[in-house]
C-alpha cells in the first residue's frame, strides 16, 4: 500500500494543454524526477507486480492438484492400462467383441514385439559376457527349471479350472520383457546381465514354450497340443516382428536415437497394444466371467502370489547355493548386483507372450478370457511384489552406508 501511495505521489500529472486552464508547475515534484527519472515507473511496477504474481499462483494453485494424478498415471501406466482393459471388456463388451471378430488382437500381439525390438539395445549384452555363469543360471531358471511348478499348480481344485490351467500356462513363460530390467537397474543391480538374460530366454523361450506347454501341462489336462504348429505360429507373430524391430533398428541410426530418446512414449504405446489383448478376450467370455464366484477369483489372485513368492525363495536359494560351492565370497554369484539381478529376471513371467500363445492355441484348454484373467492379476502382483523387494534392499543400503559414515 504503502509503495502504492508513494507512486501515486511520485507520478508527474500529465501536461494537458487547452485553452482554459493555465499550466502550473510542481518545483518539488519536478525535481525529484530530474535526480531519478525512473523511480515512479519502477516503483509503480514493483507496486503492480506482487498483484500479477498473486493471481499466477493462485492460477497454479488451482491446477497443481492434478500433478499428483498425473504423475500417478505415468508411473503406473502399464497397470492402470490393463486393468482399464478389463474393467471396459465388462462394462461394453460389444466393441471387444467386434474388435476380436476383425482379429485386431493379432495386429496388437505384431505391435508390441515390433517395439520390442526397436527397443531392444544390444551394446549392454556384451557387458554382462563377465557374469555368464549367472546369467547361464538365470535362463535355465526360467525356461527349465521354474515351468516344473506348473505340474504343482494343475494339482490344485478350482472352478472354473481356467484360472489354474492360465496360470500354468503363465508359469511356463519366459521374464517380463522391461520390469525385470528397470527393477534392477533401480536396485543398482547388474542392468547388463539382467537385459542379456530378458533378450535371450524370450528369444529361445518363443522355440521352447511349445515343448515346455506339451509336457507340463498338456499331459496333466489331458489335452494334445500341436507343438508344431504352435512352434510356427509363435515364430512368425513373435519371433519375426522382434527381429524385424531389431533389424530396422540397427539399419537406421536416425530411428534409433528416436526411440532411445522418446522410450517412455513407445513403452505407452506398447502397453496400449497389451491391453487390447484382455480387453477382447474379457468382451468375448464377459458372459462366463459373470457367473465367477468372487471368492473363486480371490484365491486364483491369492495362487499367483504364492506362486511368484515361490518363485523367489527357490531362485534365492539356488543362488546362495551355487555361491557356497563355488567359492564362497569370492564367488561371482555372491556379487550383490548379479545375485539381484537374477533373482528378480528368473523369478518373473511374461504376460505379452502368454497372451500370444493363448491366442495360438485357440481354445484349446479352455475359454481364453478365464485363462487370460488370472494371469493379469498375478503379472501385477509380481511387480508390485518386486517394488517392494527393491525397496527394501534400497533401505538395507543406506542403513549400511550410514553406519559405516557414523
Amino acid at each position: 500500500m504503502a509503495g502504492t501511495i508513494q507512486s501515486l505521489i511520485l507520478t508527474p500529472p500529465c501536461n494537458v494543454t487547452t485553452p482554459f486552464l493555465r499550466r502550473k508547475t510542481y518545483p518539488l515534484f519536478s525535481r525529484s524526477l530530474r535526480i531519478n527519472p525512473s523511480r515512479s515507473i519502477s516503483a509503480l511496477i514493483r507496486c503492480c507486480k506482487p498483484s500479477d504474481e498473486t493471481h499466477g499462483s493462485g492460477l497454479a494453485t488451482g491446477l497443481n492438484w492434478t500433478k499428483p494424478l498425473r504423475n500417478f498415471a505415468a508411473d503406473n501406466f502399464l497397470p492402470l492400462a490393463l486393468i482399464g482393459g478389463v474393467a471396459f471388456g465388462f462394462a461394453n463388451p460389444t466393441l471387444g467383441c467386434l474388435a476380436d471378430k476383425y482379429y485386431l488382437s493379432k495386429f496388437s500381439t505384431f505391435g508390441i514385439f515390433i517395439i520390442s525390438g526397436l527397443t531392444l539395445r544390444s551394446d549392454a549384452i556384451g557387458a554382462a559376457a563377465k557374469a555368464w555363469p549367472v546369467g547361464l543360471f538365470g535362463l535355465c531358471s526360467i525356461l527349465l527349471f521354474t515351468p516344473y511348478f506348473s505340474r504343482l499348480i494343475l494339482q490344485i481344485q478350482l472352478q472354473p479350472q481356467e484360472f489354474v490351467t492360465g496360470l500354468a500356462l503363465f508359469n511356463c513363460m519366459p521374464t517380463t520383457l522391461s520390469s525385470g530390467v528397470a527393477l534392477t537397474q533401480l536396485a543398482g543391480g547388474n542392468s547388463a546381465l539382467a537385459l542379456a538374460m530378458t533378450v535371450i530366454s524370450n528369444m529361445l523361450g518363443i522355440l521352447i514354450i511349445p515343448f515346455s506347454i506339451s509336457k507340463f501341462i498338456a499331459d496333466g489336462v489331458g489335452v494334445s497340443v500341436p507343438t508344431a504348429q504352435l512352434l510356427k505360429s509363435l515364430v512368425l507373430t513373435l519371433l519375426v516382428p522382434l527381429i524385424l524391430g531389431k533389424v530396422l533398428r540397427e539399419s537406421f541410426k536416425g530411428l534409433a536415437d528416436f526411440v532411445d530418446h522418446n522410450r517412455k512414449l513407445f513403452s505407452k504405446i506398447s502397453a496400449v497394444f497389451l491391453s487390447l489383448v484382455p480387453w477382447m478376450q474379457v468382451s468375448r467370455s464377459r458372459s462366463l466371467l459373470l457367473m465367477v464366484k468372487p471368492a473363486a477369483f480371490i484365491v486364483a489372485i491369492g495362487m499367483g502370489t504364492l506362486l511368484h513368492l515361490i518363485l523367489l525363495a527357490f531362485n534365492a536359494l539356488a543362488i546362495r547355493s551355487l555361491s557356497a560351492v563355488s567359492g564362497g565370497s569370492k564367488s561371482i554369484f555372491s556379487e550383490k548386483e548379479n545375485a539381484q539381478a537374477a533373482l528378480l529376471v528368473a523369478s518373473q513371467k511374461t504376460l505379452p507372450v502368454m497372451v500370444a500363445v493363448v491366442e495360438q492355441l485357440g481354445g484349446a484348454f479352455g475359454e481364453s478370457g478365464l485363462l487370460v484373467l488370472p494371469c493379469v492379476a498375478a503379472h501385477l502382483i509380481q511387480i508390485i511384489l518386486d517394488s517392494f523387494l527393491v525397496n527394501f534392499w534400497l533401505q538395507e543400503d543406506h542403513s549400511s552406508k550410514t553406519a559405516k559414515v557414523a
